[in-house]
């Protein structure tokens, strides 16, 4: 049976293509920004959360870190102008640069950064990644500027993980209100947050670094795609990162002001198992349920077939990405043995969650269809986005949830006993240690790609799709990320073309 896509590009070319007027301000010099957001923050700390949209708005934009990527994904310094790494792999040195203050007025010092990952790393932590700051053995101050950090154990992706959002060093005299009022160091200041309307960043008159061109930068938040291609073809939107509904791409088509420019990120949609419920605790329920699913179908319904079916969790743009066999090919009829040799009887109940996201709810449609043909009755469960970071993400309590990954190279999240999908290999822990125990480059890759290969066997989530990036944007915008190596929309950069 084929699956089809509830809405046609027919439909989205439907509209005109033409509908949009330039505005007054066209030709005048522009010191701000606006952009679309399809998801609004639940909070503004992204050490204390793991949603995508608070990079979004805060990523070297408020907040910075010692290490950051740039728009190519490369690693480059940032509040750590030199670094240096012992042969033995267990030794951090960091040189901060001098005279630089949060928003709070107080100044980043080495103890600065021995709060933050300190605090990142406590038994109590909510950072989304607190196993990063766990290898952390001890971090000393030989003054305000220097800081060295010892590892319990060489850790090859440590300076890499200091690059992302949750590795943001924070003032502590502002610490506990920055999910509301953010504090950092960076070009941006917080200005103010009208919840379900946008989000408003102001130029940082202090800021240590090169200054913005930009005044003020406004992140509007709009999930609904016609609302918000209305938006940018008025012009009260410059820009919309990752625009959400590739059917109403077709009314930019010929627009002399506004342009769609592809890119990529680390996008791994997964239909999530709760390997620690009954059935998915058994591997043959998870493999039937991935060969239930045509998932070249899912991308063409989804994605009007421009996307890569994934075998594991790692996206086709990252260096170690490797191009593995199908081992559960879409086949119905296998898929069906494999539920009864497990004793999963036809008419098992299960419950699919998904958040209020296009590609997830689309792909929770079609996968619940394609699980009734193998004798399973799911009940689909929308829920807002707050409720499913509490209760899927950070308790873990649901059967299956559809939700795309895009932190870059992630793949170590398979070892984490917190995790919510609570995937448990003894073989893909050995192989992550030999992974992070090297530095060597050749190596690292190889045992990527075992792990990778070990993740495809198990099944224990089944990996569907990774899609390109569509940004619409005004022709005149220079600066701006297309390519995103991470949750982030940094702006300091961006420049108006006169």
């Amino acid at each position: 049976m084929k699956i089809f896509p509830l809405m046609k590009a027919a439909f989205a070319a439907s509209f005109s293509a033409s509908l949009y007027f330039v505005p007054a301000h066209a030709s005048e010099t522009r010191d701000t920004l606006s952009i679309g957001l399809a998801i609004e923050p639940p909070g503004l700390d992204p050490t204390r959360g793991s949603s995508e949209a608070i990079g979004m708005v805060t990523y070297d934009n408020i907040y910075e870190g010692l290490m950051r990527l740039d728009g190519t994904g490369a690693l480059k310094p940032l509040l750590a102008q030199e670094w240096s790494v012992s042969q033995d792999g267990l030794t951090y040195d960091f040189t901060l640069h001098d005279g630089v203050r949060f928003h709070d007025g107080s100044s980043l010092t080495c103890e600065s950064v021995r709060f933050s990952f300190l605090r990142a790393g406590a038994p109590d932590s909510t950072n989304p990644h607190s196993a990063i700051f766990r290898q952390i053995a001890d971090i000393s101050c030989a003054d305000n500027l220097h800081v060295r950090i010892r590892l319990k154990r060489p850790y090859g992706s440590f300076l890499y993980q200091l690059a992302w959002n949750d590795a943001a060093i924070l003032s502590p005299a502002s610490v506990a209100t920055n999910i509301s009022h953010p504090i950092g160091t960076g070009p941006f200041v917080f200005g103010e947050w009208r919840r379900g309307d946008h989000l408003t960043l102001r130029r940082n008159p202090q800021y240590w670094g090169d200054t913005p061109t930009l005044q003020s930068v406004t992140f509007r938040i709009m999930p609904d795609p016609l609302s918000a291609s209305n938006a940018l073809l008025a012009g009260e939107l410059d820009a919309y990162p990752s625009f959400p509904s590739r059917e109403l791409l077709a009314r930019f088509a010929g627009n002399n002001r506004l342009v769609v420019v592809r890119g990529s990120f680390p996008f791994k949609a997964i239909l999530a198992l709760n390997n620690a419920r009954h059935p998915f605790n058994d591997p043959r329920v998870r493999q039937a349920i991935a060969q239930a699913i045509d998932r070249k179908a899912l991308i063409e319904a989804v994605a009007d077939g421009d996307g890569t079916v994934l075998q594991s969790h790692m996206a086709p743009d990252d260096p170690d990405y490797v191009s593995l066999p199908d081992h559960y090919p879409y086949d119905p009829a296998h898929a069906r043995a494999l539920l009864k040799e497990a004793g999963a009887r036809p008419g098992t109940h299960l419950t699919l969650t998904f958040p209020p996201i296009g590609y997830a709810r689309d792909s929770s449609e079609l996968i619940a269809a394609y699980l009734e043909q193998i004798g399973l009755v799911v009940t689909l469960e929308p829920v807002e986005w707050p409720a499913w970071l509490g209760r899927v993400y950070g308790q873990g309590l649901f059967d299956m949830t559809v939700i795309a990954h895009t932190e870059p190279h992630d793949i170590a999240i398979y070892d984490r006993a917190s995790v919510y999908f609570h995937y448990h290999s003894p073989a893909f822990h050995d192989m992550l240690g030999h992974y992070e125990a090297t530095a060597d480059t050749a190596r690292r890759h190889d045992l990527s790609r075992q792990m990778q290969e070990q993740l495809a066997m198990d099944e224990p989530n089944v990996f569907l799709f990774s899609i390109p990036r569509e940004t619409v944007m005004d022709r005149r915008l220079r600066g701006l990320w297309t390519n995103q190596p991470i949750a982030g929309c940094p702006v300091a950069g961006v420049t108006w073309q006169p």
